[in-house]
């Protein structure tokens, strides 16, 4: 469902990502990993067509990012680092919103909408302004309206930071219950223990290229090796060679 194809993105003479290729089939819940500054927003952001390569091609289900933006965009729920919404919408207001853009029948948004309230359990909060949500309720909107059409991919950056615990669980089930149902899932972190739990094939950037890349498994057998400690592992791997 994702291709990344020889991408390349430098900013003046700073590469910040360099020669990236990778793939991500339906149904694989996929971890991106990297200290700061490795190239993991950037890739994102190219992803999801808000920033362009310098070189190379993305593909969302075969359609190109930069030659066919809308088309592949209708395929990709976007949830950023930072949950953005308007203050003075209400979280249901801001769920229409959302759905129109993406062309939703009105039946289908209402149904939509209406199952996502409760799967996301923000029932009581969904008819207050948003400037008084907390920031875990603000990502839960967020989640849920990168849900409302059912994208065939789900791109993530640091999906659990400042989330309460509450929160954090009921995004970890959302995300695993639409990675089963053959959704396509690209979350970039850096908490091991997330990638650790959730995801079935992880790869490592640093410095803008892929210095690790492998299934769950395999890095468990590495892992092992290294006192039995994910970060041992990450930091033996991201350590300065």
């Amino acid at each position: 469902m994702i291709k990344i194809q020889n991408v390349t993105k430098r900013f003046g003479s700073f590469t910040a990502v360099d020669d990236l290729n990778l793939e991500i089939p339906e149904g694989e819940f996929f971890g991106f990993l990297g200290p700061n500054g490795a190239g993991k927003t950037t890739t994102i952001k190219m992803i999801t067509g808000l920033f362009a390569p310098t070189a190379g091609q993305i593909f969302i289900n075969g359609f190109d990012v930069q030659k066919e933006p809308n088309l592949a965009k209708m395929y990709i729920g976007y949830i950023p680092d930072e949950p953005f919404l308007y203050d003075k919408l209400t979280g249901k207001e801001y769920l229409y919103f959302s759905g129109g853009l993406y062309k939703i029948d009105k039946d289908i948004l209402k149904s939509r909408i209406d199952e996502l309230t409760e799967t996301l359990e923000i029932g009581s909060w969904i008819n207050k302004l948003t400037e008084e949500y907390s920031r875990g309720m603000c990502q839960r909107i967020i989640i849920a309206s990168a849900l409302l059409h059912n994208p065939k991919v789900i791109v993530i950056d640091e999906p659990m930071v400042g989330l309460d615990p509450q929160s954090s669980l009921i995004v970890k089930r959302i995300l695993k219950q639409k990675s089963k149902q053959g959704t396509a899932i690209f979350m970039s972190t850096h908490i091991l223990s997330i990638a650790e739990e959730l995801c079935g094939r992880v790869a490592i950037i640093k410095d803008g290229k892929i210095i690790f890349e492998n299934s769950m498994a395999v890095f468990e057998e590495f892992k092992n090796k290294h006192d039995g400690k994910f970060e041992s592992l990450f930091l033996e791997l991201t350590k300065n060679l």
